[in-house]
């Protein structure tokens, strides 16, 4: 009885071991990674370009990336300035490409952005956005989660709150630009990643 017990303890002794192992390999940790904090330098830069193609009912369903889900509120059509999509929710799973180029297939990118924006002033094109960047090639795995207020501004700052994988409980900051605008079916925007907590 008692090696019986001697040895099922080694058993569930080496199966912790392992889910331990194959949980550090999931999440992109390593034992030669190191967690860094830095407020001064970021620990790594990223730039990518978004390229969002919103459906607006005459354009292919096939090239359209983001769609909204909500109509304009009431609000919207009420206010002096009409036009500005007061409340629409659009719900987005746009290819991200480190040049400004569309990528040939816009389901094959390697890295896409996977969230939502509502627009949230009666009289601009201010939005809030909640989404991640999803990697998943050879080269990087894993997620970065932003948020925040985009205002219709030249640039503007929102928050990289987490992140999985390669870029596990990472932090910092994305600064956006449009880069391009083709009335209301597509628009560019330059997204430079400074994380300021990350594994390296």
């Amino acid at each position: 009885m008692a090696a019986w017990s001697m040895a099922s303890l080694m058993i569930v002794a080496a199966i912790f071991l392992l889910s331990l192992t194959s949980a550090s390999v999931v999440h992109g940790r390593s034992s030669r990674r190191r967690f860094v904090r830095s407020y001064d330098e970021p620990c790594m830069e990223m730039r990518l370009y978004l390229h969002d193609i919103l459906y607006d009912y005459s354009n292919s369903t096939t090239n359209s990336t983001s769609a909204a889900a909500t109509k304009p509120t009431a609000l919207s059509t009420a206010v002096s300035s009409p036009g500005y999509f007061f409340g629409r929710v659009v719900v987005f799973n746009d290819p991200m490409t480190e040049g400004r180029a569309l990528p040939p297939s816009l389901e094959e990118t390697a890295v896409r952005a996977q969230g939502l924006y509502l627009l949230d002033k009666k009289d601009d094109f201010s939005a809030w956005f909640a989404f991640s960047i999803v990697f998943n090639s050879t080269a990087r795995r894993g997620t970065l989660n932003l948020m925040g207020a985009d205002p219709n501004a030249a640039t503007r700052d929102i928050s990289v709150v987490g992140g999985t994988g390669d870029f596990l409980m990472s932090r910092g900051v994305a600064t956006l630009r449009t880069d391009a605008i083709e009335g209301f079916k597509y628009f560019r925007v330059q997204m430079d990643i400074k994380l300021y907590e990350c594994y390296v």
